[in-house]
């Protein structure tokens, strides 16, 4: 079993947020690997599909941002299989990162992601695979401000292009191995 959570705030609120765009590609996902109904269970809204005969999670966490560790600690304890390092995939938005880039990792600090910190808090180490989409970093607006607003439409064509690729880059990941999603998209 595969588990890919994407970060980001519940709420019509956030939807169009920058910092929902781990929803987004979970969104993007969905569509492109056909799960059932999505259901509230472990914190987070959590749909099943299959990829090449092997059972994947898609998950938006229900929690805010910052405890997203929670929902993600409590797939592992109810799906012991799952580990973290292999079988685990966390995406979300990176302020490091110009709009519409996106880096895949193995491993590694969560940069001052408050979702990641909590991620790998919940996990207990920072081997967890994650995908990160660039969001940029303000001007003069302050940062959670930034983060909690809608982009504008030149920058939403980028943000929905990019969430395009780190889906495709999910799948790679997902059917051929975190190593070979790092090679075709970083």
């Amino acid at each position: 079993m595969k588990v890919v959570v994407g970060l980001g705030n519940p709420g019509r609120k956030y939807e169009q947020t920058r910092h929902n765009i781990g929803y987004w590609v979970i969104v993007r996902l969905a569509e492109r690997t056909s799960p059932g109904r999505a259901e509230e269970r472990w914190n987070g809204l959590v749909a099943e599909a299959n990829l090449a005969g092997e059972r994947i999670l898609l998950v938006q966490p229900l929690t805010y941002m910052n405890k997203s560790g929670d929902c993600v600690g409590q797939i592992l304890s109810h799906c012991p299989q799952v580990d973290p390092a292999t079988d685990l995939l966390v995406v979300y938005d990176d302020l490091d990162l110009p709009p519409g880039m996106i880096r895949l990792r193995k491993r590694g600090s969560a940069g001052g992601h408050n979702g990641m910190k909590s991620v790998i808090a919940a996990v207990g180490h920072d081997s967890v695979p994650r995908i990160r989409l660039g969001i940029g970093r303000p001007d003069r607006q302050p940062v959670i401000d930034y983060v909690l607003d809608r982009p504008d439409a030149e920058e939403m064509t980028q943000l929905e292009d990019a969430v395009q690729i780190a889906a495709e880059a999910a799948i790679v990941a997902m059917e051929q191995g975190f190593e070979a999603a790092m090679n075709r998209f970083n």
